[in-house]
């Protein structure tokens, strides 16, 4: 039997999310690293409100509204929403490529794609040092354990900063195998790894990466460690590959979508509820 009591907490709203705290940084620099990539310096007092945590895919949402809403950050997002929801700001997600505490400054890779450019890439490709921009988080879910001397990384441009933080993280002894997948041959970079870790570039079709993959003698799971972030259906791909024909141990695999084909981030993230979206079976 329900009481008067039980019918008011039923009937009351639920209890408003609190506001996702926002970073604000100073663009102090900005350099080409390859023809499609762009590395950004972050930084200033904002470092200090980010989420500073030990993950090498560690990853922020940058939030860039339509310069020509005349909006500055910070942002008051809740307003926003409730009165003027066509001003909102866009969310795009970036790996942190290197945290600098100590100058409170952050390294961010963004992959100019030349094909009218994303809205990031477009405010990347023209920020000035003294721009602002403001970002929630950061996230992050996987590095390189300490114990972990065999490692497997797959991944494609986008993940490629993170890739390379993982990289950097490993011990001088760590072995395995990283494949890279680009576009373009000239986009290669040199990369901070040990000795015994092979850096093997695919370049040209996505499939080649999946049927390089499908290669590999993926027989001895026994201390590996996998990393595997690209593009949504060929992620779906490797992970037919990885955990169900190679039979790796769930557990050991970090995997996940970073794009997807043919959609912008918001379309991206919103399906990620819906079937079309979804990794795992």
């Amino acid at each position: 039997m329900q009481t008067a009591t039980d019918q008011t907490h039923r009937a009351e709203a639920p209890a408003k999310r609190p506001a996702k705290q926002q970073a604000v940084l100073e663009v102090l620099g900005k350099t080409r690293i390859s023809p499609r990539l762009l590395r950004l310096t972050l930084g200033g007092e904002g470092y200090s409100a980010l989420n500073r945590n030990e993950s090498t895919d560690a990853y922020v949402k940058l939030l860039l509204p339509d310069p020509a809403s005349g909006l500055h950050p910070p942002y008051d997002m809740d307003s926003l929403r409730e009165h003027s929801p066509e001003l909102m700001p866009a969310r795009r997600t970036y790996t942190v490529r290197r945290w600098d505490d100590e100058n409170q400054r952050i390294d961010v890779d963004v992959v100019l794609h030349g094909d009218g450019e994303g809205i990031a890439a477009r405010w990347a490709d023209e920020a000035q040092p003294g721009d602002l921009v403001a970002m929630n988080g950061a996230g992050g879910g996987y590095t390189p354990l300490p114990e972990t001397r065999r490692h497997l990384l797959i991944g494609d441009h986008a993940a490629l900063p993170a890739i390379a933080a993982a990289l950097e993280t490993m011990a001088a002894d760590a072995t395995g195998l990283v494949l890279v997948h680009l576009d373009h041959e000239e986009d290669r970079l040199e990369l901070e790894r040990p000795a015994g870790v092979e850096l093997r570039w695919v370049i040209g079709p996505r499939e080649a990466l999946v049927q390089t993959a499908r290669e590999l003698e993926l027989t001895d799971h026994e201390g590996l460690q996998v990393f595997c972030h690209v593009e949504r259906g060929t992620t779906k791909q490797l992970r037919q590959v990885l955990i169900k024909d190679a039979g790796i141990p769930r557990p050991q695999v970090s995997i996940s979508a970073y794009w997807a084909l043919g959609r912008v981030e918001d379309q991206f993230q919103a399906e990620k509820r819906e079937p079309i979206g979804k990794i795992e079976d």
